[in-house]
């Protein structure tokens, strides 16, 4: 089989995150790869091994996220691919990420590709369904289980708490939903490992693609953190003077009522 794993860098949301002028300083953030995507080289490798075949892990983005390439390798990978659009773009949006990835599979012969559920930076979970819709591929997001046998997929995929399980011909794309499987951690023969296998690195031109091509479609007019939380607080005495209290300071200092 013909494995792709769709990778994001992101921001460890472990991390403190600043904002300065409307926009993110990432000058000492912490980057990793998307956790929805773990899932989905996870998912990947476990398919190889049953299945056969190789795994390639894609990302789009600038020279460091070849630290996030060389950790989905030494988790098991087999060949990564890096689409360095740090000199040809300076913004990009979900249109953007999804016509180069749609320019990169144009000739490759594809069984299944997979990618995380949604990125835990913007959330949108936008770019596997316009991937697949520009592939001509069938799609299904959110999966908690997937079965592969003569080239038809059983899979189970989450909505609103419930299950749904459908079943679909190869090739197809799916994202990938936390409980699928559980990511492995990297081992140090894995990381030696990784640092002697492939990394394809691409360009715009290598695609035939300009920044007028894939110019993005939206724009962001600002970022900000949300509003500080302020401290709770807990009502004492009996429920009767705590209900009166509760109503006065809804009333009066949160001004709800």
């Amino acid at each position: 089989m013909n494995i792709y794993v769709l990778l994001k860098k992101t921001f460890d949301t472990e991390e403190a995150i600043s904002v300065s002028g409307g926009k993110i300083d990432d000058s000492g953030a912490e980057f990793i790869i998307n956790p929805y995507d773990e899932y989905a080289v996870e998912e990947a490798i476990q398919q190889r091994d049953a299945h056969g075949g190789t795994v390639t892990v894609v990302t789009i983005g600038d020279q460091d996220s070849e630290k996030q390439l060389r950790t989905a390798l030494a988790m098991g990978a087999d060949h990564a691919v890096l689409i360095n659009t740090d000199d040809d773009l300076d913004e990009g949006d979900q249109f953007t990420t999804a016509k180069i990835l749609e320019k990169f599979f144009e000739d490759k012969e594809v069984d299944l590709i997979l990618a995380g559920n949604v990125a835990i930076d913007e959330a949108s979970g936008q770019v596997g369904p316009r991937l697949a819709e520009r592939l001509d591929m069938p799609f299904i997001t959110t999966i908690v289980k997937l079965d592969i046998v003569d080239g038809t997929a059983t899979i189970e995929k989450d909505v609103e708490g419930d299950l749904e399980r459908i079943e679909v011909s190869l090739p197809m794309l799916v994202t990938c939903q936390q409980g699928l499987n559980e990511p492995r951690y990297t081992s140090l023969p894995g990381i030696m490992k990784a640092k002697k296998k492939p990394l394809e690195q691409l360009e715009l031109d290598d695609l035939d693609l300009d920044e007028d091509d894939v110019a993005a479609k939206t724009a962001t007019i600002a970022v900000f953190l949300p509003p500080t939380k302020q401290a709770g607080r807990i009502l004492a005495g009996e429920t009767e003077v705590q209900v009166k209290e509760l109503v006065d300071l809804l009333r009066n200092e949160a001004k709800v009522m």
